[in-house]
């Protein structure tokens, strides 16, 4: 069994004050024997409106707050994911990426978001560029395997297959949900989908107020929700084990039945 936490805030435009955040909160789930935390999209920088100022605030990936976070995962020799704006040869476009961290401060798997967030009256693509589609990257703790998604990909059940057809017993979800008429209802349902159908864990951790709409959670492979949160900043933990993934499996042994494949749109 691995103990995962799902760590909620409120990211500002101050990226040394987030990773104070970040530390706090980190602080909290160790001490509550998380050995995996997973943090929100965007937790270096989040401003009210997406503009230059995500462009500006971008980093590579050995810039201060990439490398602090890392130190962060070597201090308590524990698993980091968080969402950074990573800096590109596009001057008019940044990536929004998830980073995973060791405890030895290495970054162990990447993603970048693949669907952007050109819904709802949002327009993402304005200035982040979708990421490549490549074989998803996956991090293993005491013989349970993580991959990683962002936000608006979960309402691709295809993008959550392919990982999980790339080993996954747990989905790592950072996400940034934009608060909205039934949009909790929408994240809720679509979290515990993504599990029930795959027969995986899900650790979502979301932004709260006033860019997220918080309502993190840990939901376990037939859809329960064994840790949340609600509006709040704070940290949710719970255990996972590859043991009941191979018990809902053998009882609900959905992915042996099917009968398509995951394929790429021309």
């Amino acid at each position: 069994m691995v103990q995962v936490a799902v760590a909620q805030f409120a990211p500002g435009v101050d990226k040394d004050e987030n990773l104070a955040t970040i530390g706090k909160l980190t602080d909290e789930a160790v001490g509550r024997g998380a050995a995996v935390v997973v943090f929100p999209e965007f937790a270096m920088f989040t401003a009210p409106k997406l503009d230059e100022r995500f462009l500006d605030s971008a980093e590579s990936l050995d810039g201060p707050f990439v490398t602090g976070l890392g130190n962060l995962a070597t201090r308590h020799g524990i698993y980091v994911v968080a969402g950074v704006n990573e800096r590109l040869d596009d001057p008019g476009r940044i990536s929004n990426t998830l980073l995973a961290f060791g405890p030895g401060g290495n970054i162990v798997a990447e993603y970048r978001k693949i669907h952007l967030y050109d819904a709802f009256g949002y327009k993402e693509s304005a200035l982040v560029r979708p990421g490549d589609i490549t074989d998803p990257e996956t991090f293993t703790v005491d013989d349970v395997t993580f991959g990683m998604q962002t936000c608006y990909d979960v309402r691709f059940p295809e993008v959550t297959r392919r990982i999980v057809d790339a080993g996954a017993d747990v989905l790592a979800l950072p996400a940034d949900w934009v608060p909205g008429p039934l949009k909790e209802d929408h994240w809720r349902t679509l979290v515990r989908a993504r599990a029930i159908e795959n027969t995986v864990y899900v650790a979502a951790a979301g932004q709260c107020a006033p860019t997220g709409a918080g309502n993190s959670m840990i939901v376990d492979p037939m859809g329960v929700v064994t840790a949340g949160l609600g509006e709040g900043a704070g940290v949710a933990a719970a255990e996972v084990s590859p043991e009941r993934v191979a018990a809902v499996r053998k009882v609900n042994p959905a992915l042996t039945l099917r009968r398509f494949a995951v394929t790429l749109a021309e």
